[in-house]
């Protein structure tokens, strides 16, 4: 279904003339296909999953807003707004992501289910969390969050 989206939503970019939406979406297929690929040679059926592809779209935003930090310590504001835009056009495909609240509870009740009681317990309580609530997560908020639970 994401596939689809991605592929509809270049389609209206390129009709639209809108140069920075065409370049992103195809940036995101042309990561998807790396990983494709990479699925197709670990024998996983060469199709990567809607929560595969949500990672990848978190981690692209992760990289932009990374940059713009980059850019604007660099007094660079054209380029600053190019990855924000990119950022929206990208977070278009995510789905509502959880409130701090919701992260906050999330975590404290995967804790509470696994009974971890310190920082040594932080992967097992990740992976589940990265599980259970792919790309509807901002995951550098939940772990600093497990981190002062777990502490």
């Amino acid at each position: 279904m994401l596939r689809e989206k991605l592929d509809e939503s270049l389609k209206q970019a390129i009709k639209a003339k809108d140069s920075c939406a065409v370049a992103t979406v195809r940036l995101i297929l042309a990561a998807l296909k790396d990983r494709d690929i990479a699925a197709r040679t670990k024998g996983d059926g060469g199709v990567i999953s809607d929560d595969e592809i949500l990672s990848l779209l978190q981690t692209m935003i992760k990289q932009r807003r990374e940059s713009k930090d980059l850019y604007i310590k660099g007094n660079r504001a054209e380029l600053a707004e190019r990855e924000m835009k990119e950022i929206e056009i990208i977070q278009s495909f995510m789905p509502v992501q959880m409130s701090d609240r919701d992260v906050s509870v999330a975590v404290s009740d995967v804790i509470e289910e696994f009974g971890a009681s310190g920082l040594k317990e932080m992967g097992n309580v990740m992976g589940a969390l990265r599980e259970r609530y792919a790309g509807r997560m901002d995951f550098g908020k939940a772990s600093a969050e497990a981190k002062i639970k777990l502490s």
